[in-house]
């Protein structure tokens, strides 16, 4: 597979040997083939294109990507370092945040004073904010905003008006907007300004706020199907609304109907729809397409030759690639790449960043979905694999560690310690409930075999078929010198439920199921 982000999405022909780049002047859906839902797309003081997204129960929360073509993305950061919302984001025994954190939030810089804001409400309750100085942080909780029942600013969207006040659209199915107050620190007030029964729908959400040639439009959908442009003189309403797209084709095969996102203009003034799709088991991945202005006010969607989101259109800015989505980390520095995160808050003290990724023992358990210190990193394209070189040498007594496809049905290949013996080992179907999040059952060991005597090093393999009319087959491999790998357990069948709202993702991990002590050090970690 090639390791090359821009060959998803602005080259058409390349020669990897020479160097030698031939650009085409089209762009493919998705534009990244990875999992990047709800998105929040606005122009930031630089003319770069900002993309907020949401990440749920991993940690840090909140990502943030920048473009300079609304095309070829780089994950910069987070705007939540932790998600300090409860117990149940540390793990603590007996708790847990599946399906809950970081849903639908927003992002946006602010001229008056420097700074960028982000605001989102967790556990479908408090709305927080956060600030920094820069998109790339240090962020900061800045307050806590208020919430309670119909409170919540759900799948909200902010507009920073002409006389920098801040406002925030939400609600499902009774939309409202909230006036912030100067500061952007506690809400002024807040009046409902339409309803989904407005156009004959029980559910609308995703919403959006802008200001647009003096008029006011709010973006929002109906899941699964439709989304509306709503426009009004005054941002209080009363507003008209009208459909852009309606169970529209999708630009990949099995991919769900685009159908809810962002606005946003490039520096040439041209419009586009920033949406995504549900293709798992890769997961919710964003998609473009132009819009075109009609004479009513509002905006029309520009089709593709499939009649629906097309797989491709021309670029309306020359293509700016950055750096590739796949690649070696080797763990250089102190601190880790923004494209990793982990399941749930980190314990810090159990984990360092120093030339190798040292992960000690930080639960004892026999459930990995409650094992502390799982780092994740997303799976990319269609045919997405990982490698990883782990020193096994400081694992103890009852110790597991491993590569694992990860998600609410989760398999891995890795390294079982009893006593004095490591064995190698294929663990398959880890299994939580998609709706509660709790362990329905653990994984099973399904094959095995022995660390040759005085083996401290090995690899671990993971391949998988993320398309979603594919095989969605995951396969996994060890070696014990890093060239030479062999198959372990047969072929697991990667799940493509929608409930737990996030696809597979390639996971680290090392728990204890008897006490804390050992630690294993992640020396490579290859994506492809």
């Amino acid at each position: 597979m090639l390791g090359l982000h821009i060959w998803y999405s602005v080259l058409a022909t390349s020669s990897l040997l020479s160097g030698v780049v031939s650009q085409a002047k089209t762009f493919n859906n998705p534009v990244i083939y990875e999992d990047f839902p709800d998105n929040d797309v606005f122009v930031g003081p630089d003319g770069a294109y900002y993309f907020s997204a949401s990440s749920f129960h991993y940690s840090p929360g909140a990502p943030i990507l920048r473009s300079q073509d609304l095309v070829n993305w780089d994950l910069i950061g987070h705007s939540v370092p932790r998600l300090d919302f409860g117990d149940g984001y540390d793990l603590a025994p007996g708790t847990r945040a599946y399906r809950s954190g970081i849903w639908a939030s927003t992002m946006r810089y602010r001229k008056s004073n420097g700074l960028w804001y982000w605001i989102g409400c967790t556990n479908f309750w408090n709305n927080w904010l956060y600030s920094a100085p820069n998109a790339t942080g240090p962020w900061t909780r800045q307050a806590y905003i208020g919430g309670g029942e119909g409170k919540c600013y759900y799948d909200t969207g902010m507009l920073i008006d002409d006389d920098d006040t801040m406002y925030v659209v939400y609600g499902n199915p009774n939309v409202q907007i909230a006036q912030l107050a100067p500061d952007g620190k506690s809400q002024v007030k807040s009046a409902s300004v339409l309803n989904g029964t407005d156009v004959g729908v029980d559910t609308i959400e995703g919403n959006r706020l802008y200001k647009i040639n003096g008029t006011y439009y709010i973006l929002n959908d109906n899941p699964g199907h439709t989304t509306y442009i709503w426009k009004s003189k005054s941002i209080w309403g009363p507003y008209e609304s009208k459909i852009l797209v309606k169970d529209i084709t999708p630009p990949i095969e099995a991919g769900s109907s685009p159908h809810q996102g962002s606005l946003v203009q490039t520096s040439k003034g041209d419009w586009y729809y920033m949406s995504f799709t549900w293709g798992y088991p890769a997961g919710r991945m964003p998609v473009l397409a132009p819009l075109k202005w009609g004479s009513d006010g509002f905006f029309t969607f520009v089709t593709g030759s499939n009649g629906g989101w097309g797989a491709s259109y021309p670029l309306s800015l020359p293509a700016k690639p950055t750096r590739s989505w796949t690649g070696t980390y080797k763990f250089q520095g102190t601190t880790l790449d923004p494209r990793f995160e982990w399941n749930h808050d980190p314990d810090v003290a159990s984990y360092a960043v120093n030339n190798g990724l040292t992960l000690k023992t930080a639960s004892v358990t026999q459930d990995l979905y409650q094992a502390r210190n799982t780092l994740t990193h997303r799976i990319h394209g269609e045919f997405p694999s990982a490698v990883v070189k782990v020193d096994i040498a400081g694992l103890a007594d009852g110790d597991r560690t491993g590569l694992a496809a990860f998600r609410d049905r989760t398999s891995y290949v890795g390294v079982h310690r009893v006593g004095d013996t490591s064995t190698i080992v294929a663990a398959f179907n880890a299994t939580m409930d998609e709706y509660t999040g709790q362990t329905l059952n653990n994984e099973t060991v399904v094959a095995s075999a022995p660390v040759p005597k005085g083996t401290t090093v090995l690899w671990f393999k993971t391949e998988m078929d993320a398309r979603p009319n594919g095989t969605r087959d995951s396969r996994f491999y060890y070696s014990v010198d890093g060239k030479t790998f062999t198959q372990l357990g047969g072929t697991y069948e990667l799940y493509t439920g929608w409930a737990f709202f996030l696809g597979y993702r390639f996971a680290v991990f090392n728990f204890a199921t008897r006490a804390v002590g050992g630690a294993v050090r992640v020396l490579e970690w290859s994506v492809a």
